[in-house]
């Protein structure tokens, strides 16, 4: 009689295991967007030459932003056919934002990176630079934050630590610091865990759209320098979850070489309308 022991192992070798094919792999973010030149037509250059001077001061302001000095360009002014060449020359780029107070704005970056512009009633300018200035403002609260006295329900469990945490970082926060990162998708945590962080950090004024790999999107909090900042692939399923205490998340920012190349890049368009 062969016992059990002299059995070969089960659960072992080829067809045991699933093969790739049947893994069901999460998709992974696809399509990225990338920078297309677009030169529009321009029929009368004399007529287009306000709208060409505005251009390339937008072009100046690249460069100096890149060295740190942020400009604003007063768009109210601008003739309609001038207004329309600078909208078409401008397009959409990757980061949309919605900026929420007296006046509530929003803001679309051009396929300029670091090229914003930004609308709303009685606004209606072009800010050059890393982020739009008010969007550093993002923690004024639209609904605020409730701290440690948020209700808690039978299923918070985890929440509350991580709340201190929170805190803690944000009070410590200093311009130039790292960002402090709380993975959610790593942690342990149950749905009222999520609902009871969100009424205990509130919801600031500010909720940025960035879209490359699938799509981000960036919620401040009214709890100074605590951001909610989610991944979702491009079926639009959450892959990455995360509170960043931070100043301004680093996928909203432009950078100093995308500064650069704006620069560039409208100078381009500008010789290849002229």
């Amino acid at each position: 009689m062969v016992t059990n022991f002299h059995m070969p192992p089960t659960g072992f070798g080829p067809g045991s295991q699933p093969s790739e094919e049947d893994v069901p792999w999460m998709p992974m973010p696809s399509g990225m967007r990338t920078y297309s030149a677009h030169t529009p037509d321009v029929d009368d250059a004399e007529a287009a030459a306000p709208a060409l001077a505005l251009l390339e001061k937008m072009a100046d302001a690249c460069d100096r932003a890149a060295e740190g000095e942020p400009s604003v360009i007063h768009l109210a002014g601008a003739a309609p056919a001038a207004r329309k060449l600078i909208a078409e020359t401008l397009g959409q780029g990757e980061v949309a934002m919605k900026i929420r107070g007296v006046p509530s704005v929003a803001v679309q970056e051009s396929v300029f990176a670091g090229v914003w512009q930004v609308l709303g009633t009685g606004v209606d300018r072009v800010e050059v630079g890393p982020v739009p200035a008010r969007a550093v403002a993002a923690f004024e609260p639209s609904r605020p934050a409730l701290g440690l006295d948020a209700p808690k329900t039978p299923g918070v469990f985890n929440a509350p630590a991580l709340l201190v945490e929170l805190l803690d970082k944000s009070r410590r926060f200093r311009r130039g610091k790292a960002p402090h990162v709380v993975n959610l998708t790593l942690l342990p945590h149950t749905e009222e865990d999520l609902v009871w962080l969100d009424a205990a950090l509130g919801e600031g004024v500010v909720t940025i759209l960035s879209r490359g790999y699938g799509n981000c999107r960036i919620t401040a909090t009214a709890t100074p320098h605590v951001w909610r900042v989610q991944f979702f692939n491009s079926m639009d399923t959450l892959i990455l979850d995360t509170f960043e205490v931070t100043e301004m998340p680093e996928v909203a920012l432009a950078a100093r070489e995308d500064l650069q190349d704006s620069a560039a890049r409208i100078r381009e368009v500008l010789e290849a309308i002229r």
